[in-house]
C-alpha cells in the first residue's frame, strides 16, 4: 500500500500516542498528524485533506455527532472512523446513519483498531461484529438533514447559542454586525424547524452521545 495520510482528532494525549503507535506498527509508511479540537481539525482539513480521519465525539468543539454530520457534509469524499468511549448500540447506530465508515470502541485491542483502519482504507466499512443497523427515525433523519444544511458560519452561531452568548457578543466574536447574527438566527430556526434559540440549542444537544455528562442544559430564552 502506498503511504497514506491519517489524521487523529482527539483531545486525550495518551490516547493519541497509543493510536499513533498502533498505526505506525500496522502501517510503517503512514504519515500521521494530530489535532485536539474541532478548530484545529478544520484548519488541518483546509490545508490538506487526509486519506482518513479518526474522530472523537467529545473533544472541544465537537458537539457530539453534529461534528460528524458537518464533516461528512463539507468533506463527503473523506472517510471518517469514529473512535469513541461511547460504545452503546445507539451511538454505533447513529454514527452509521450519519455517514461514518467505521466505529471503533476505545476499549478495543490495538489489533482491532488496526484492522478497522485497514478495512476502511481498502474501501470497506468496519463496525463492531455484533452490530446490526436499526432504522433511523424520520424525526432524527430530518433534524440531521437540517443541521447538515447549515453553512459553517451558521453552525458557529448555533454553537455560540449553545454556549449562552448574546447576539451582540457573537457579533463581536465573529467580527460582523448584530443584524447579520439575527439573519443567521432566522436561517438556523428555519433549517432546524424550530421557533427560537432555546429550541435550536435543544436540537443541537440532541446530537450528544448517550449519557454524556459534559453537555449542559439549554439556556433559557
Amino acid at each position: 500500500m502506498n503511504s497514506v495520510n491519517i489524521l487523529i482528532a482527539d483531545d486525550h494525549p495518551l490516547f493519541r500516542a497509543a493510536i499513533r503507535l498502533t498505526i505506525s506498527t500496522a502501517l510503517p509508511d503512514a504519515h500521521i498528524s494530530e489535532v485536539s479540537d474541532v478548530q484545529a481539525l478544520e484548519a488541518a482539513l483546509t490545508a490538506q485533506e487526509p486519506d482518513l480521519v479518526l474522530l472523537d465525539l467529545t473533544m472541544p468543539g465537537a458537539n457530539g455527532f453534529s461534528s460528524l454530520i458537518m464533516l461528512r457534509e463539507h468533506h463527503p469524499a473523506l472517510p471518517v472512523v469514529v473512535v469513541s468511549a461511547h460504545e452503546d448500540n445507539s451511538s454505533v447506530n447513529r454514527a452509521y446513519h450519519y455517514g461514518a465508515l467505521g466505529f471503533v470502541p476505545k476499549s478495543s485491542d490495538p489489533q482491532v483498531i488496526a484492522q478497522a483502519i485497514d478495512d476502511v482504507l481498502a474501501g470497506n466499512t468496519w463496525f463492531p461484529p455484533d452490530f446490526t443497523p436499526e432504522p433511523q427515525s424520520a424525526n432524527e433523519h430530518q433534524l440531521a438533514q437540517g443541521l447538515a444544511s447549515l453553512t459553517p458560519q451558521q453552525y458557529k452561531v448555533l454553537v455560540m447559542f449553545s454556549d449562552g452568548l448574546l447576539n451582540k457578543q457573537i457579533a463581536y466574536e465573529l467580527g460582523v454586525s448584530e443584524a447579520t447574527i439575527k439573519a443567521h438566527a432566522t436561517a438556523i430556526f428555519r433549517k432546524l424547524d424550530v421557533r427560537n434559540r432555546t429550541q435550536a440549542v435543544i436540537a443541537l444537544q440532541s446530537f450528544a452521545p448517550a449519557h454524556d455528562p459534559s453537555w449542559h442544559a439549554a439556556p433559557q430564552a
